[in-house]
C-alpha cells in the first residue's frame, strides 16, 4: 500500500501519541494533547486550498468502479476529480471490492493520499433488515435498539461501508409526513433516549471495523413541516424548537456522535443548511460539537429555489459561511469555494475548521493507518446475513408489535383444530415488509406473514388475496400507486371468510406508501382495503386484523368493529416469523406505541404533550365556546405510549418518599404493578410529570421516565423512578434550560392516559 502521506513526514498514530503523552502537559498545545489533532494540523498543513475545499465535496457513485473507467461526460470528470484529491466522500458505493477500488484511487493516486468517506443510508439495516426505527420505537427496549444498529453496523462495515446516514431524530407529531417511519414519534424524552442506543450502536465503544460513523439528521425541524408535506416550510416557535424539537439532537452529542445533516427546511426563514445560528452558534458553540455537518442531497443547492440564494455561488458562501461542512450533490463548494476564499467572502480559517472536522473524522475511524480497514470480501462473505443477524432482528420484530385491541381473548390463536382464513395482499409479500429506507436489502428476502403462519402445522389455513395495495411493482424512486378499483378477489375472500373459524386480514400500506416524498393526506387504509374489510365482516365477525404500516392511521370503523387488532408495522427480513410467534403466544406482546392515532385525519397534528389552552373544556355540555371539534372527539384512538399484552396489569399504590424537593436534592417514586392473570409478561412502566404553573406555558404531561419490567403470572412487582432537578428542568422564558420553583403532578401507568398521580413541590 502506498501512503502518499508519509512522503511529507506525518507521523503515525503510536507515534504522535507516545509524544504527546511524554511532554510535560503545562507546556502542551491545545493540538498536542490531543494526538488526533495533531494529526489533523499536520496533514492540513501538507494541504493546498484546492484541496481543502476538496475534503468538503461529497460525490454519489457514479460507475461501475471495478469495471473500466469513464473516459467522458459528467462520469469522467468525477473520476479524475478524484484522482486530483478533490472529493472527500462518496455515497451509494457499497460492496468491499467497489469500496477498494475506489478508495485505492483516492489512497494510492491523489498527492497527498488522503482517505475517503463513504457512507450509506443504513437505516434499520443493510441486507438483513430490522423493522423500521418507528416500530422500533414501539419496543421501548433500548438494549434490542442498541444491538439492531449494532447488527446494521457490522453488515454494512463488511460491505466497505464506513459511515451510515442514520439515526433520524426528528420529533414529528403530523402521521401524513411520510418519514415518521424513520424516527422515533413524537415525544422528546423517548426520542433523546432512543437516539443515544442507536449511536451507541452503530458506533460502538471504539472505531472498529464492526461499527460505522453515525449521523445524526436533520438538523432541525423537518418533523414539524407544514400540513405534514415533504420538504415543506417550518415555522416553529422558539418554545417548541428548545423543548420538543432539539433534546435528540443534544442527547446525540452528548452520545458522541461524529456527524451531523442538515435538513430541507427553513427554520426562522432562513433554510437549514445556511443556518448559522443552528450550526455554528448552537451546535459547534453552545453544544460543543467537535464534528462535522454534512448537506442533505443538494440542499445547498436548494437554497436557490428557498429564495435565500440567487446563485450556486452565493449559496455556497452562505453554507460554508454558516458551517455546512460537507456538500452533498450540489458541486457548489468544488466549483466555487475556492473563488469565494480569493475574494474574501469565505475566510480560510472557516475552510480549515471544516476540512480538519472531516479529518479528525477520518483519523477516529483509522483510515489514515488503514484506508482498507472496511475492505475484506472475505469477511463480508462470512458477514452478511449470518444467523445471528437473522435471530436479532426476528427478537426486534417481536419487540416491536403493539396489540391494539383483543376482545373476548380472540388472541392468541389455539394451536390446532381451526380453520384459518388469511386475507389480504400484503400477507403474501416479500419485499413490502423490509419497509421503506431500506436500500441495501434484496427485493423478495423478507419472510412474508404466511410463510410464518405455515410454520404451525396444527391449523387448517386457507390464503386469499382479496385485493392488491399497490398497482405494479413499487420501485423506491417511483411513487408507489394505489389500488383504487380492483375488487376482484371480494367474493373469494367472501366464501374463504364465511367457511372459517377465524379470519385473519393483513391490511395496511405497501413498505414504500412511506417514507421520503410519500407524504399522504389521506391515511386510512388506502384503495380498496377498507372496503374489503367490511365485505369480510359481513362474512364473519371473527376478525384479527394485523395492521403493516410506516406510520399511525385512521382506523376508526376497524377500532370500533373489529374485536381483534394487531400493530404489526414493517418489521424487516424475519417480518412473518415475528408476526406468527404473537399470533400464537409464543411470544407475549409488549409493544407501546410511540406515535397517538388519531380517530380522524383532521385532528392533525395531534399528540399527548399538548398544552391547555384558555378554554379547554367546559361544564355546560351545551356550550359550543371551548377547544373541540363539533364532529369527532379530541381524544386520539390510541394514545401515546398504548398497548395491550396477553397478561393483565394492575397499577397501586403510588408513593413519593417525600413531598418536596430543594436544590441537589431527589424524590423516589414507587408503584406496584401487579401481572393478575396466568401469563408471564412485560411492561412499560411510565412516569409522566406536568409543571402546574411556570414562566412559559407547560404541557398537560410529559413523559420522564419508564422502566420495562418483566413480571410472572400472579406477581407484584415494586417499580421505581427518581425525581430530580434534571427532571423538571426546561427551556424557560429566560431562554435558557434552567429549573423553576413550583408545583407539579406524577402519573404513573401503562400508557400516557395514566390515572394514578400524586404531587409534589420544587424549591430553589
Amino acid at each position: 500500500m502506498k501512503n502518499n502521506l508519509l512522503k511529507y513526514g506525518l507521523f503515525t498514530f503510536s507515534l504522535a501519541f507516545a509524544i504527546s503523552c511524554g511532554t510535560p502537559k503545562a507546556n502542551l498545545t491545545a493540538s498536542q494533547k490531543d494526538p488526533i489533532a495533531q494529526r489533523v494540523d499536520s496533514v492540513l498543513k501538507l494541504m493546498t486550498l484546492e484541496e481543502k475545499v476538496g475534503q468538503m465535496n461529497q460525490y454519489n457513485g457514479f460507475y461501475d468502479v471495478t469495471g473500466p473507467a469513464p473516459s467522458e461526460g459528467e462520469a469522467s470528470k468525477k473520476y479524475e476529480n478524484i484522482k486530483k484529491g478533490l472529493v472527500g466522500s462518496m455515497l451509494n458505493i457499497r460492496g468491499a471490492k467497489e469500496v477498494r477500488a475506489m478508495q485505492k484511487i483516492a489512497v494510492e493516486e491523489t498527492r497527498l493520499g488522503i482517505p475517503m468517506l463513504f457512507g450509506f443510508d443504513v437505516v434499520h439495516g443493510y441486507k438483513t433488515v430490522s423493522p423500521i426505527p418507528l416500530a422500533e420505537a414501539a419496543s421501548w427496549d433500548l438494549e434490542a435498539m442498541k444491538k439492531s444498529a449494532e447488527i446494521a453496523a457490522a453488515e454494512a462495515a463488511a460491505a466497505g461501508l464506513n459511515w451510515t446516514f442514520a439515526p433520524m431524530v426528528d420529533i414529528t407529531r403530523d402521521a401524513r409526513w411520510g418519514r415518521v417511519m424513520e424516527g422515533a414519534g413524537e415525544d422528546p424524552y423517548l426520542g433523546s433516549q432512543i437516539a443515544i442506543a442507536r449511536v451507541r450502536g452503530f458506533q460502538g465503544d471504539k472505531f472498529d471495523e464492526f461499527h460505522l460513523a453515525a449521523c445524526t439528521k436533520h438538523f432541525a425541524g423537518y418533523g414539524f413541516s407544514e400540513s405534514g408535506r415533504d420538504y415543506n416550510t417550518v415555522d416553529v416557535s422558539e418554545n417548541t424548537l428548545h423543548n420538543i424539537i432539539l433534546p435528540p439532537f443534544k442527547a446525540t452529542v452528548d452520545a458522541g456522535v461524529l456527524t451531523f445533516m442538515n435538513s430541507f427546511n427553513e427554520l426562522e426563514g432562513i433554510p437549514a443548511t445556511g443556518n448559522k445560528y443552528l450550526q455554528r452558534d448552537l451546535l459547534k458553540g453552545e453544544w460543543n460539537f467537535n464534528g462535522f455537518v454534512v448537506s442533505d442531497w443538494g440542499s445547498v443547492a436548494e437554497m436557490i429555489p428557498h429564495g435565500y440564494a440567487k446563485d450556486l455561488k452565493e449559496a455556497s458562501m452562505l453554507a460554508a459561511n454558516a458551517g455546512s461542512d460537507m456538500d452533498m450533490e450540489s458541486y457548489g463548494y468544488l466549483n466555487h469555494l475556492v473563488d469565494l476564499v480569493k475574494e474574501g467572502k469565505v475566510s480560510e480559517d472557516k475552510i480549515d475548521d471544516s476540512v480538519s472536522r472531516i479529518l479528525r473524522v477520518k483519523f477516529l475511524l483509522g483510515l489514515f493507518d488503514d484506508p482498507y480497514k472496511y475492505c475484506d470480501e472475505a469477511r463480508e462473505k462470512e458477514t452478511t446475513g449470518k444467523q445471528e443477524f437473522q435471530d436479532g432482528v426476528l427478537d426486534m420484530a417481536k419487540k416491536s408489535i403493539v396489540l391494539l385491541k383483543n376482545e373476548n381473548d380472540l388472541l392468541p390463536l389455539k394451536k390446532s383444530g381451526q380453520r384459518i382464513a388469511i386475507i389480504g395482499a400484503l400477507a403474501n409479500d416479500k419485499t413490502s415488509p423490509l419497509g421503506s429506507w431500506r436500500i441495501g436489502a434484496d427485493d423478495n428476502t423478507a419472510v412474508s406473514f404466511l410463510e410464518g403462519m405455515n410454520m404451525y402445522k396444527g391449523n387448517q389455513i386457507t390464503y386469499e388475496n382479496g385485493a392488491d395495495v399497490a398497482v405494479g411493482l413499487p420501485k423506491f424512486v417511483e411513487q408507489t400507486k394505489i389500488n383504487m378499483t380492483d375488487k376482484s378477489g371480494f367474493d373469494k375472500a367472501f366464501a374463504a371468510a364465511k367457511n372459517a373459524d377465524v379470519v385473519i386480514m393483513v391490511l395496511g400500506e405497501h413498505g414504500l406508501q412511506s417514507g421520503e416524498g410519500r407524504s399522504r393526506a389521506e391515511i386510512g387504509l388506502p384503495g380498496v382495503q377498507q372496503e374489503l374489510l367490511e365485505t369480510v365482516f359481513k362474512a364473519n365477525k371473527n376478525i384479527v386484523l394485523v395492521l403493516q404500516n410506516g406510520r399511525p392511521l385512521t382506523i376508526p370503523w376497524a377500532a370500533k368493529n373489529i374485536p381483534a387488532i394487531v400493530e404489526a408495522w414493517h418489521l424487516g427480513t424475519q417480518s412473518g416469523h415475528a408476526i406468527a410467534q404473537v399470533l400464537y403466544g409464543d411470544y407475549n406482546p409488549s409493544g407501546k406505541l410511540p406515535m397517538t392515532f388519531p380517530r380522524n385525519v383532521g385532528q392533525l397534528p395531534i399528540y399527548y404533550n399538548y398544552k391547555n389552552t384558555g378554554r379547554p373544556s367546559t361544564d355546560n355540555p351545551e356550550s359550543v365556546f371551548w377547544s373541540h371539534y363539533n364532529d369527532v372527539e379530541n381524544t386520539p384512538q390510541y394514545p401515546f405510549g398504548f398497548g395491550l399484552s396477553y397478561s393483565k396489569f394492575e397499577y397501586s399504590n403510588l408513593k413519593l418518599d417525600k413531598k418536596s424537593f430543594a436544590k441537589n436534592g431527589t424524590i423516589t417514586v414507587t408503584v406496584d404493578v401487579k401481572n393478575n392473570s396466568k401469563v408471564d409478561g412485560k411492561e412499560v412502566v411510565q412516569m409522566y410529570i406536568r409543571d402546574l404553573v411556570a414562566s412559559v406555558t407547560r404541557p398537560v404531561r410529559e413523559l420522564k421516565g419508564f422502566e420495562m419490567t418483566e413480571i410472572k403470572a400472579g406477581e407484584t412487582k415494586t417499580v421505581s423512578f427518581e425525581i430530580n432537578e434534571k427532571t423538571i428542568e426546561f427551556y424557560t422564558a429566560n431562554k435558557k434550560w434552567e429549573v423553576e420553583a413550583g408545583d407539579f403532578q406524577v402519573f404513573v401507568g401503562g400508557s400516557s392516559m395514566a390515572t394514578l398521580q400524586s404531587d409534589f413541590k420544587y424549591s430553589n
